[in-house]
């Protein structure tokens, strides 16, 4: 095989590490080796800079600059967290897996709480409508003015960058780092957010959507979109699986964001402006425009087989934390599909998952997920990015406390490669 090749066969792979190949495939399902399938649509194929990063780890345990980078770049541990670990059945919080509480019904807002206090109340014991209440008295901000800096066709995740900072601005008590008062502030700020969604296309509809008893019914509010229970369990369900997802990189800039001491608004905005790239939350817009790409479900598989030829990656397929599938979008599949909508968005997605799944190139991720509860929702476009920040900003808060608490600065080393002092 090219030595220049991004992958190597299983074979090859266990070859090169000096491993059996049952010990392959127990470091892909940790995430610490990139997988996917191969050519033949049966043995997968493991990415060479893993490899790499791994080999060095096993045979040279003196090249640590080499396992830094690796841990930087993917899977190795470089925090300690008692807030959300990962598995082969999703994420689990504080010893809960997220997807059996989404299935539960599990109010969003008691899941929050459980992932900012560790002595908060067992999320399994509330159901959604025995929510906790969180209320706000207006946005702390002039909306008039929030609304001339943000033209009408601004999606979600923009009006929050905008309206984050400048809630920030206008509160005198930011910078009081009390466990409990961020808490509250906390409840304040993640139902501000759901209600300021949609403030670009509706004001008012946002003024209405912060009077709502949940945050999932403030998104429908917010977003135009019919309520009802089915649509509020299943905004619910989006919100409970996206929650927190460990260390990913909008958490880490949290986290960093945090360790300077720097007020709780500062972080979610940094929060919210690493999760806007197209590689992180921005891969929602990139699965929005896919499925519109395609247009219909007949066209499904012959648009797979179009960017296949080209080389091109499906987004919203492949995950690498979960080489056997991510368990996130299934139970999302399963609400969008109660919901019995006939939009052909979600139709076309259902297709797409289907004609994947018979190729073997690829299961679907909490990305394409959320954009099908947002198809069968009928919302808007970048509505799935939205549902995806609200519900991660309350694992941002988690690990803002947490952060706190540890006390340390945040603060990685590079590897100098650049010329030596002449």
């Amino acid at each position: 095989m090219n030595q220049r090749s991004t992958f190597l066969g299983g074979r090859d792979a266990a070859a090169f590490l000096g491993v059996k190949r049952e010990t392959l495939y127990a470091y892909a399902s940790r995430g610490l080796v990139r997988s996917e399938p191969g050519e033949s649509g049966r043995e997968r194929r493991y990415h060479r800079e893993d490899l790499e990063r791994l080999k060095v780890r096993h045979d040279a345990r003196s090249g640590h600059g080499a396992v830094a980078a690796g841990a930087m770049r993917w899977g190795e541990p470089v925090l300690e967290s008692a807030l959300t670990g990962i598995t082969s059945e999703g994420p689990v919080y504080r010893g809960m897996l997220a997807v059996a509480l989404a299935r539960q019904k599990t109010p969003f807002e008691a899941v929050a709480e459980m992932l900012w206090a560790s002595d908060a109340p067992r999320a399994d014991a509330t159901k959604l409508e025995d929510a906790p209440r969180w209320k706000a008295r207006g946005f702390g901000l002039r909306v008039p003015a929030l609304t001339a800096l943000l033209p009408a066709e601004a999606r979600p995740v923009v009006a929050l960058a905008v309206a984050v900072p400048a809630m920030g601005a206008v509160d005198p008590e930011r910078f009081e780092a009390v466990a409990e008062v961020d808490r509250a502030r906390g409840r304040v700020l993640v139902l501000r957010l759901a209600a300021l969604t949609g403030i670009a296309a509706d004001r008012a509809r946002a003024l209405a959507a912060l009077k709502a008893e949940s945050v999932a019914r403030a998104l429908l509010i917010s977003l135009g979109a019919r309520g009802g229970e089915k649509a509020e369990v299943a905004v619910n369900r989006a919100l409970v699986v996206s929650a927190d997802h460990e260390l990913n990189p909008s958490t880490f800039a949290v986290r960093i964001a945090a360790s300077t001491q720097a007020d709780l608004y500062a972080c979610v905005s940094a929060g919210l402006a690493t999760l806007s790239g197209p590689r992180h939350g921005g891969e929602c817009d990139r699965v929005e425009t896919f499925v519109q790409e395609v247009g219909s479900p007949e066209r499904a598989r012959a648009a797979i087989q179009d960017r296949a030829r080209r080389a091109e990656r499906m987004p919203g397929f492949g995950h690498s934390l979960y080489p056997g599938g991510d368990p996130r979008a299934l139970v999302l599949i399963e609400a969008a599909l109660a919901l019995a909508s006939r939009s052909v968005a979600l139709k076309t997605a259902l297709s797409l998952v289907e004609a994947m799944g018979e190729s073997g190139r690829g299961l679907p991720t909490l990305d394409l997920g959320l954009v099908a509860v947002a198809s069968a929702l009928g919302l808007p476009p970048g509505s799935a990015a939205a549902l995806f920040a609200v519900g991660r900003s309350a694992g941002w808060i988690a690990h803002v406390l947490e952060q706190r608490s540890a006390g340390f600065l945040l603060r990685p080393r590079a590897r100098y490669t650049g010329p030596m002092i002449r």
